[in-house]
């Protein structure tokens, strides 16, 4: 089979035009011009209408290129298993991380991983949980991590690597929201009633991110109105801003446990039940998992998400039941 006839036409397709796409193949525009011609000569019909400059694909087009990046993916993950069937400790491996993750696990993995497996090129991709989805599925990516989603896709299979991660209510050191906590046995946190944030700024991530739909999915179940919100979709910027003192967050407790700067933060729970998620490894279903993609995975398990169980979270301070007054 000819591969490179079907990144010819995936090309074409992902960019709408034939310069692009000949640049993205490091082949002349007229090459690739020729290429189409006499593939849809060969085939009896139009793959791409053109407008103006675009390359529109046809029906016929849409279809191929669905059954090209499966061939593709066929090929790539034959590729995998027959490297480690003869185990050649050689490879390329695609992680995605949501954005906020891989600024700490990156750093506690990679380097690890790299001298386990010196001669595998890893490739980083970051975004939004939604968009490594997408990564999974068309193939782009070989593992993803992040938190796992309430509906789960028919096309992902979900490996727990930490369960019940607690999100938790983040606000300034000393805030007087604050005064409305109790005491709380089923968190290292003391409740605070969500109901309490009606007149605070609330920063939120935007749509696209986890944290945000586990969010509207709480407030909604709970006809909760949050009315004075900022959306952004920096998580770090979040964290820096809550410590400041300029509005109220909601997020995961082993993202504090990473917090670089030492401003303090004051954590809450939701209470009983708490908001929890786990955190996953997520793999396109039916995919070849490479021996070296099973040992990042394994990797990032015990680096990241095994900590001291008497460790204070670093680099923030949380209020603790035994503070309240």
């Amino acid at each position: 089979m000819d591969f490179r006839e079907l990144n010819y036409v995936l090309a074409i397709a992902k960019y709408q035009n034939i310069t692009k796409a000949a640049e993205s193949l490091y082949v002349g525009q007229p090459t690739l011009s020729k290429f189409l011609i006499m593939l849809e000569d060969e085939l009896g019909l139009k793959l791409f209408r053109k407008t103006g400059h675009r390359y529109v694909p046809t029906y016929a087009g849409e279809r191929y290129v669905e059954r090209a990046n499966q061939i593709l993916q066929i090929k790539s993950d034959l590729d995998a298993e027959l490297a480690d069937i003869i185990k050649r400790d050689v490879g390329v491996l695609n992680v995605a991380f949501a954005n906020m993750r891989g600024t700490y696990m990156l750093p506690c993995t990679l380097p690890k991983f790299q001298e386990q497996h010196p001669n595998v090129k890893v490739n980083i991709y970051e975004g939004s949980s939604d968009e490594n989805d997408r990564r999974l599925i068309d193939g782009q990516v070989d593992a993803a991590f992040y938190s796992k989603p309430s509906t789960l896709n028919p096309q992902i299979e979900y490996e727990t690597l930490m369960k019940d991660e607690e999100l938790l209510i983040c606000t300034c050191r000393n805030h007087p929201v604050g005064r409305f906590a109790v005491p709380n046995p089923f968190s290292r946190y003391p409740k605070l009633d969500v109901e309490m944030l009606k007149n605070e700024r609330i920063l939120m991530m935007k749509p696209e991110h986890r944290t945000r739909q586990i969010m509207d999915g709480y407030l909604k179940e709970h006809g909760i109105q949050l009315d004075n919100v900022l959306y952004t979709g920096s998580l770090p910027a979040i964290m820096e801003l809550v410590s400041s003192g300029y509005g109220i967050a909601f997020i995961f407790e082993t993202h504090l446990r990473h917090r670089v700067k030492n401003q303090p933060i004051d954590c809450y729970s939701f209470g009983e039940p708490r908001v929890t998620s786990d955190f996953v490894a997520a793999f396109r279903k039916g995919s070849y998992v490479s021996r070296y993609t099973r040992d990042f995975v394994e990797i990032v398990r015990n680096a990241v998400f095994n900590p001291d169980p008497g460790d204070a979270i670093s680099a923030t301070r949380c209020k603790m039941p035994g503070d309240m007054v």
